[in-house]
């Protein structure tokens, strides 16, 4: 079976920096993966780079088996980057933001269908929107967008999630939604790679940690206990301090 990702020597300079620093990574199908590590370390970068948002400078990366700037098949993949941009001036509401997940099953010769229908009233009702889904997106607080974004993941029906932070601003109700959401989707067979400072009620579902430190792997395997004060017992996460803050691209 073909590995929804893969990174080989995969090295990223931005503004002449090296944010990742020859990193090798394999995403099997079907496990969850949990990306960490503290700001500025390269996280975003790394799911950004397996993704072809952002071009390696050196190394390799490929979508099941594709190099990004040849894969087509994009219905198979479905983001949730750490905001919500809706751009144009132009309010869009709720709704139309979780259908624009359908986009790439959709083709001129088949207009939006009931089947599409059910699959965005699956996905807000699966996050709790369904009461917000004709507001206006832009007129919600960032914890109602993050979980807009994850139910547009969700309409598309992909087979694999890549998630930027999406529990970032979220209270512990919608946080405890999103890791009942995410078991059905790995019960059903499905890949997720998430980024995440704590893992919270996502914890028990992750079946490999990496953790990056100034662009490079410095763990790989379960997820590390917390260092310092921060560890409590029967708590395995990491809960990563950072000196500084760091732009937003590059977290």
């Amino acid at each position: 079976m073909t590995v929804p990702f893969r990174m080989t020597g995969g090295e990223v300079r931005l503004d002449r920096r090296p944010v990742l620093r020859g990193v090798d990574l394999t995403v099997e199908p079907g496990e969850v993966l949990a990306v960490m590590g503290p700001n500025g370390s390269g996280k975003s970068t790394l799911i950004r780079s397996l993704l072809g948002l952002i071009p390696l400078s050196a190394g390799r990366v490929e979508l099941y088996g594709v190099p990004p700037s040849r894969f087509r098949d994009w219905k198979r993949v479905g983001y949730v980057p750490q905001r919500l941009s809706v751009g144009g001036g132009v309010p869009a509401t709720v709704r139309e933001v979780v259908s624009s997940g359908r986009i790439a099953r959709q083709s001129r010769f088949r207009p939006f269908s009931a089947a599409d229908r059910r699959a965005v009233d699956r996905a807000l009702e699966a996050v709790g929107m369904v009461h917000r889904a004709r507001d206006s997106a832009q007129e919600l607080s960032g914890g109602q967008q993050q979980r807009v974004l994850i139910a547009r993941a969700l309409a598309g029906e992909p087979d694999v999630f890549v998630m930027d932070e999406p529990t970032a601003g979220v209270d512990a109700a919608s946080q405890e939604t999103l890791a009942r959401t995410l078991r059905d989707q790995v019960a059903e067979g499905r890949t997720v790679v998430l980024v995440a400072h704590e893992l919270g009620p996502m914890e028990p579902l992750i079946t490999r940690s990496v953790v990056l430190e100034n662009g490079l792997i410095t763990h790989e395997g379960a997820p590390p206990r917390p260092r310092g004060e921060c560890a409590r017992p029967g708590h395995d996460h990491v809960h990563p301090h950072a000196p500084a803050e760091e732009p937003h691209l590059l977290s």
